[in-house]
């Protein structure tokens, strides 16, 4: 037998050889270890699922309900009653802007505005833009070179008319009231001043083909929240936000819509019992604090599971019809596929080895998500962070086995 032998300097060599390599793959970031390429969620629903769901009015109004059954449904124990809507709502029409212009439409032979207390040509349009913690005003009419008015805010503009305000290229037609615009630190807040009544007209949060006690439904719920937040906000100088913060306010494009803005008009009409009252949802003799949203997993959640205090109106009630993919065709089930950069970003992680639901509400909703690293390390999320994170549409999903 040939025996080999190995010197001793060979073996030192191979030995720094060795712990080089062991140095080396010590240093391999943790991003390129065994995590998936991406995760699956499936799912139901939009929304936050507390209230009415607005899929499930739409269901029940198919099936013959009335307006009055939808809303005692969704908002157990109230009553729908009739109260004062001689009142004044400020709506933001667009927060914290560095500049806004306004163009009047004639609707009429009464057609006029005026900007503090000079008059304006109806074909004009006035630009308003800051200027340190002043408003300035600049009119621009055709063929005449442009006019910037005396004065530095607050401005109130009193209108008749179709008047057009419009922030960076997005525009919102206004019919009624009063628009004000003033400072807020160094920003340019404009409310408009309206009654309850010409607000809800505005309100575009159910699609106006549906059917009637839908409709009626939604403008109760939207008549009741403006009922319901009367408190002047400093940081936008409103009482509500025209959008999803509050309510989706359109102004008078909803009740102009072609071929179905009469149907929403006719709703909000038919829920007013006299020229001074309409019908709201009371609970104790109040106007409840309202939630709507489009449709959830099956069964709707209470306000204690999402936003952790319970309201004694807001039960979690059995939601069939946001499951039924006639009624609701794009969120009766979905699907989302995450990447595994978008999964370990959410999370603060280097990656993600695996992701699960670590805790449940009564409604079956996920509440807390867990992910766990390929070295070992976890981190968990409430749901709100999570679906905010990776922009998914509701809290019922489930999630896929890694690999899947």
């Amino acid at each position: 037998m040939k025996r080999f032998f190995i010197s001793k300097r060979v073996i030192a060599i191979s030995l720094v050889y060795l712990f080089c390599l062991i140095g080396a793959s010590s240093t391999v970031p943790a991003m390129a270890a065994t995590g998936p390429a991406h995760f699956i969620l499936t799912g139901s629903g939009y929304g936050h699922g507390v209230g009415m769901s607005q899929i499930g009015a739409q269901g029940q109004a198919l099936e013959g309900q009335s307006a009055t059954d939808i809303l005692t449904y969704w908002f157990s124990g109230t009553s729908i009653v009739p109260a004062p809507i001689n009142q004044n709502i400020r709506v933001n029409i667009a927060h914290a802007v560095n500049a806004v212009s306004f163009s009047l439409k004639a609707v009429d032979t009464s057609t006029a505005w005026t900007v503090g207390a000079q008059s304006v040509p109806i074909n004009s349009t006035i630009k308003f833009s800051i200027s340190g913690k002043s408003i300035v005003a600049t009119v621009a009419a055709p063929k005449e070179p442009a006019q910037t008015l005396p004065g530095k805010g607050p401005w109130n503009i009193n209108f008749s008319g179709l008047l057009a305000s419009t922030v960076q290229g997005k525009t919102i037609n206004l019919r009624y009231g009063t628009v004000a615009l003033k400072t807020v630190g160094n920003k340019i807040e404009v409310t408009d001043t309206m009654l309850i009544e010409q607000y809800v007209l505005g309100i575009s949060e159910s699609p106006s083909s549906w059917p009637a006690a839908a409709l009626q439904a939604q403008a109760i719920a939207s008549r009741t929240y403006a009922l319901s937040h009367r408190t002047i906000r400093s940081a936008c100088d409103c009482q509500v936000y025209n959008n999803t913060y509050d309510q989706v306010y359109n102004g008078y494009a909803k009740e102009s819509e072609p071929g179905y803005g009469q149907f929403w008009i006719d709703a909000v009409k038919s829920t007013e019992t006299d020229p001074n009252n309409a019908l709201e949802i009371a609970y104790d003799g109040k106007p409840i604090s309202v939630f709507f949203f489009s449709s959830d997993g099956g069964v709707t959640q209470t306000a204690g599971d999402v936003w952790g205090t319970d309201l004694p109106y807001l039960k979690s009630v059995q939601d069939p019809w946001s499951l039924d993919i006639f009624l609701n065709p794009y969120y009766a089930h979905w699907q989302r596929v995450i990447t595994q950069k978008d999964m370990a970003t959410a999370f603060n992680l280097s990656d993600v080895a695996n992701v699960s639901i670590t805790s449940r509400a009564l409604s079956n909703a996920a509440a807390v998500i867990t992910a766990v690293s390929s070295i070992g390390s976890s981190a968990t999320l409430s749901v709100a962070k999570f679906k905010s994170a990776l922009r998914l549409p509701s809290s019922w999903f489930e999630i896929a086995p890694p690999g899947y």
